[in-house]
């Protein structure tokens, strides 16, 4: 008896001094590890237990602190692999597929969440071939945290770049990926942690907000759980006494998407366009649009494609009174599959069923509107009949007292940025700003602040950061004006007073109707010419446009000056300068004549003797800004007016 006793006692005390090592998310197989530099590999186990790591040929020791928190410094390595690493403790762990080479850390919002696959159409060509076993990446779900930073992620894998898993690649990443590594031929890490309509704070450390107290209450309320459950259990409240939603399009004695349906008091309305456009005034609720569309036989009998642009907000599409499609948001391009033998020869019905919360309600106009099969594609666009199945009342809208955890200062970084700064890295690549718009001149000090403060939790010194500034968006505007989107590009453009900082222009690359324009490897590679000049200290590359300089104003003239001129100025289009405006005093802008001389841009009017301003592509979505340098990058919008 007292044996059996003996070796429980001895089991116990085996199995509490040897607890199983354990490696965060990231540390794991076909990991790409920095090259060049020391590297961090981190773990947990007992206290005071031994860890050893295996790596290339070397093997390094240490033990467990008494929060059983351990971390080994490998010593820096020439890019390579495929090694093997080996963790032994009172358990062993081997890692495969280990690379090294370059890791880059990619964040910001819904432009650089933006998949290959959602941009399959334009980019199909890039996804077949993509056969880039070297170029890895991590993609981070959505989490946030407002208690404080967490040390590790929950899920996430590393992915290589073959025509299966680069849809799931940030399409921005990928190609800015593919560009350096066809330069360098080193193997890249992509870690992407992105959120969607996200505003900066929420990815900036508490400690990186010391300079806003605004934010600093917010995030002391935020950690006050009796204050957030107050706030959750208001919204629910709210959202318990709203009525009770009654489409009729679902409610009737048959469904409007019915085949058996026979449809009374519908109207005629186009797509693409918003309802409240088309004579219903102020409508958010659920609209239900049918249409009878004739099929020959040639595209039957085969899997076919719906496009049906961009709807505003929610829909769902019914052909032949099967569900075959369904998004849930504003913004991604619908691009639905037919099964084979769905359509039939003849007429085809299709029902579309859009919700809409508030503002404008519909189809966004210039998109694409088609079914495809095989080789033979019929358009959409026209005239289809309508019918309102629910109205919303005002107390059904988004509001009700809630908190979005993602826009809270700090939380995004609390949860997806504070696991990652122990892993070694090369850059950073950042693409954010839209959610901010409405506040620039905040912005101006946030993103510097955010800046300075990943570079002091990497503690890896001045880590390149290169970022995007944001693209044209939004109804063209002929006058000068005034716009929040310019405004916060100017924000942007004062983040290169950072040392080692890069912005890659995308003024040129946007779209009126759609916030994730589909050219997105032309900002990968605009992306990957900053990190050739400022990460990798390329000589003689010109890796931006235009930048403002200074302006001195002789006579009825402003003379700007430019620094990135590169080979020198020119027009996009061949054709005269366009979208500089000017004014006196006043401030009052007119459009006014511009020409280039030498590396200058003169600008003037005749209208405004006594000029002192100038502004260029100063607009939500500028059209026909065309000052390039003659490397083919666009000049930054910019005014001297403040």
């Amino acid at each position: 008896m007292k044996r059996i006793v003996f070796f429980i006692l001895l089991s116990f005390s085996l199995l509490v001094s040897g607890a199983q090592v354990r490696l965060p998310r990231l540390v794991r197989d076909s990991m790409v590890l920095q090259r060049e530099a020391k590297v961090n590999i981190w773990g947990w186990a007992a206290k005071g237990e031994k860890i050893q790591v295996r790596f290339n040929g070397k093997t390094y020791k240490t033990t467990a602190g008494a929060d059983g928190k351990w971390v080994i410094v490998l010593l820096p390595q020439k890019a390579g692999g495929p090694y093997t690493m080996d963790i032994i403790a009172s358990n062993k762990i081997t890692l495969n597929d280990i690379l090294i080479g370059d890791v880059w850390i990619c964040s910001g919002q819904s432009n650089m969440v933006h998949q290959m696959e959602l941009h399959s159409i334009r980019y199909a060509d890039d996804i077949a071939q993509a056969n880039y076993p070297e170029i890895r990446h991590f993609w981070i779900p959505t989490l946030t945290d407002m208690q404080g930073p967490k040390d590790d992620l929950p899920a996430g894998y590393w992915k290589s770049a073959n025509p299966q898993d680069v849809r799931q690649f940030s399409a921005v990443a990928y190609f800015f990926a593919r560009m350096i590594y066809e330069k360098y031929h080193i193997p890249i890490g992509l870690i992407n942690a992105s959120v969607g309509g996200t505003p900066v704070e929420a990815w900036t450390s508490e400690e990186g907000l010391k300079e806003f107290p605004s934010l600093l209450s917010t995030i002391q309320k935020n950690k006050d759980t009796a204050f957030i459950n107050s706030m959750s259990r208001r919204a629910f409240a709210n959202t318990a006494n709203r009525p009770p939603m009654q489409d009729k399009g679902l409610t009737g004695s048959k469904t409007w998407f019915d085949t058996s349906y026979i449809p009374k008091g519908w109207h005629p309305i186009n797509i693409p366009g918003y309802w409240e456009d088309q004579g219903i005034k102020d409508l958010d609720g659920i609209v239900w649009y049918r249409k009878e569309i004739d099929i020959p036989a040639s595209m039957t009998g085969i899997p076919a494609k719906v496009f049906l642009g961009r709807i505003v907000d929610a829909d769902v599409l019914y052909v032949n009174g099967k569900q075959v499609g369904n998004t849930t948001y504003q913004y991604p391009q619908r691009r639905y599959q037919l099964p084979a033998g769905l359509l039939k020869a003849g007429k085809n019905l299709f029902v579309i069923r859009v919700i809409n919360n508030f503002g404008k309600g519909g189809f966004v106009p210039d998109k694409p509107y088609c079914l495809i099969a095989g080789n033979d594609t019929i358009d959409l666009k026209g005239y289809w009949q309508y019918k309102v199945g629910d109205v919303f009342i005002p107390q059904r809208g988004f509001g009700g007292g809630g908190i979005s955890a993602q826009n809270q200062p700090s939380a995004l970084y609390n949860a997806m940025i504070a696991p990652l700064i122990n892993y070694t890295i090369k850059g950073i690549l950042w693409y954010q700003g839209e959610a901010n718009t409405g506040r620039a001149e905040e912005y101006a000090k946030l993103q510097p602040a955010m800046i300075a403060d990943w570079r002091h939790q990497w503690k890896e010194g001045h880590i390149p950061f290169l970022y995007v500034q944001l693209p044209g968006f939004m109804e063209m505007n002929y006058l000068p004006s005034e716009s929040q989107w310019a405004a916060l590009r100017e924000s942007q453009l004062k983040s290169l007073a950072v040392p080692n900082t890069g912005m890659a222009v995308a003024i040129d690359l946007g779209e009126w109707n759609d916030i994730h324009p589909d050219k997105k490897k032309e900002v990968g590679v605009r992306l990957a010419l900053a990190a050739e000049k400022i990460a990798y200290s390329e000589k003689g590359i010109v890796y931006s446009g235009p930048v403002y300089q200074s302006a001195a104003i002789e006579g009825n003239k402003i003379t700007i000056s430019f620094s990135n001129t590169g080979s020198g100025l020119t027009t996009s289009d061949g054709e005269e300068l366009s979208q500089f405006a000017i004014a006196g005093a006043d401030k009052k802008f007119m459009w006014a004549k511009a020409k280039i001389e030498g590396d200058k841009v003169v600008v003037w009017s005749d209208a405004v003797t006594n000029p002192m301003y100038v502004r260029y592509a100063w607009a939500d979505n500028p059209d026909g800004a065309n000052l390039f340098n003659k490397e083919g990058l666009p000049a930054s919008p910019f005014r001297t007016d403040k």
